[in-house]
């Protein structure tokens, strides 16, 4: 590497960083933790032990920042002075500052994104619905790739995933699915994956090997907890049992465990059957119709925002987010963002971080 390489590499870094820290803000965090330590210091601090639960949680987070941002300072500042030494010494091995450029990057992208998870419903677990679009064995294999991409990544996480409803499809991939995908900020990652995705390739199905484009659609909502406040009235909800359709053993198919219930004002219709006690399904069901209704809320204030803004994607069937594209070409573009890769593979595995990075550097201010 050469001298002129390594000042390159450094005005490149520092750009990074002064973005990086126009985004964190540490002299706000650190007034912040200030203040918190304050509510700490209160004789009264535990006789509600949530809030005091909450408040050293908070305080714990805006300190994992600080150390994540002078991390990366550190390693900014390292690279300053190898130039300077190279500059006195040029037989300096500098070699060394290709890794640290890699350090800084990665260790910058991954601080952004967890400052971008900044809304309060970002922390909560996820719920996501596959649909698949019209076009029959294509579309459902289609709506299966999905739920796998999505079920590896959330391993790559260590979240917990948990299928809440899923019905095959009439020769391949499935009807319909519903998953939770449980850990922290799940919601807030996966949010930026609600939308149609749009799939470019040689069908498998059809013998004369043709192309195809197919759709089907993925739905994220919170898993909403008891700090959100909805009115759900009883009179609202339209509750049916019914025989489980998914795999047997242990009663579940022999007995009427399997709920649906349907929100009648907005017509949301959700299904359950994972448990094997129909309780359990109802209490899961539940959550997903507070879930789905605390999302129609949170696009309704959307709504109303978007009428002073431009260059918003709605998320309603026929305007794709996204297009796989596995044949003439190799791509994967996500539409909102213009973010993309050749790489089709490596996307349909489970790595999507750079599209969940570049949705929320766009939308989440």
């Amino acid at each position: 590497m050469l001298i002129s390489d390594l000042k390159q590499i450094i005005a490149e870094l520092e750009s990074d960083f002064w973005d990086l820290k126009a985004t964190l803000d540490p002299e706000k965090i650190k007034q912040n933790i200030s203040i918190l330590d304050l509510e700490t210091a209160k004789p009264d601090l535990w006789s509600d032990s949530k809030k005091a639960q909450d408040i050293f949680v908070e305080i714990n987070e805006k300190k994992a920042f600080l150390s994540a941002y002078n991390d990366i300072k550190e390693i900014l500042d390292t690279i300053k002075v190898m130039y300077e030494l190279v500059q006195i010494d040029e037989t300096m091995d500098i070699a060394d500052a290709e890794r640290l450029k890699r350090d800084f990057r990665e260790k910058t992208a991954s601080l952004r994104v967890k400052v971008l998870l900044n809304k309060p419903y970002d922390k909560f677990n996820a719920i996501l619905d596959f649909h698949p679009g019209s076009g029959g064995t294509e579309s459902q294999d289609w709506a299966q790739m999905l739920l796998r991409m999505y079920t590896r990544w959330a391993e790559s996480k260590k979240y917990k995933i948990t299928i809440l409803d899923y019905e095959d499809g009439e020769e391949a991939g499935l009807k319909s699915a519903t998953i939770l995908v449980a850990g922290k900020n799940a919601y807030g990652y996966l949010k930026a994956e609600s939308g149609v995705h749009r799939l470019v390739r040689i069908s498998p199905f059809d013998s004369a090997a043709r192309r195809h484009t197919s759709f089907a659609s993925v739905s994220v909502v919170p898993e909403i907890d008891e700090s959100i406040v909805l009115d759900i009235k009883d009179e609202d909800l339209k509750i049916d049992v019914y025989r489980s359709s998914g795999n047997g053993g242990q009663s579940v198919n022999t007995t009427d465990s399997a709920v649906r219930i349907t929100h009648l004002p907005t017509k949301i219709v959700v299904t359950c059957q994972n448990e094997r006690s129909q309780i359990q399904n109802r209490e899961t069901a539940m959550k997903i119709i507070r879930g789905k209704l605390y999302q129609l809320e949170l696009e309704k204030k959307q709504h109303e925002l978007d009428e002073l803004m431009t260059n918003k994607v709605s998320n309603s069937w026929g305007s794709q987010i996204r297009s796989y594209v596995f044949c003439p070409y190799t791509m994967v573009k996500d539409h909102r963002t213009d973010a993309e890769t050749g790489n089709v593979e490596k996307v349909m595995n489970g790595d999507i971080d750079e599209f969940i990075t570049a949705y929320l550097v766009k939308y989440s201010k």
